[in-house]
């Protein structure tokens, strides 16, 4: 699969996301049909045209921390918006993945 088809397919995926939920990179590696390839989901999310408008704040790794610095404008960004949308966070900073991890149905 070229990269090109592949950021599609993972562009597609995080436009899928609802508001108020999020997934793990994994997941959307998933979805994509790339289970191996999460850390290519990290850097298309960075790079993602935002002409797109897609919702990549909500991805975060399987722990439900935020991205890095270099992403977002930083943690606290990405953390202000998914409080914005009713993200639940747990007292160390990061998501309550059970509470708002998205589980697609497919």
């Amino acid at each position: 699969m070229a990269y090109s088809e592949l950021y599609r397919k993972i562009y597609e995926a995080v436009a899928r996301i609802p508001e108020g939920k999020v997934v793990t990179y994994g997941q959307i590696a998933w979805m994509a049909g790339r289970p191996r390839a999460p850390r290519v989901v990290g850097y298309a999310v960075s790079k993602a045209p935002r002409e797109l408008n897609l919702p990549c704040h909500r991805v975060v790794n399987r722990l439900g921390e935020m991205a890095p610095f270099h992403a977002f404008d930083g943690p606290e960004f990405q953390r202000f918006l998914l409080e914005e949308e009713g993200v639940i966070f747990l007292d160390n900073g990061c998501v309550d993945m059970k509470k708002s991890q998205w589980k697609p149905e497919s």
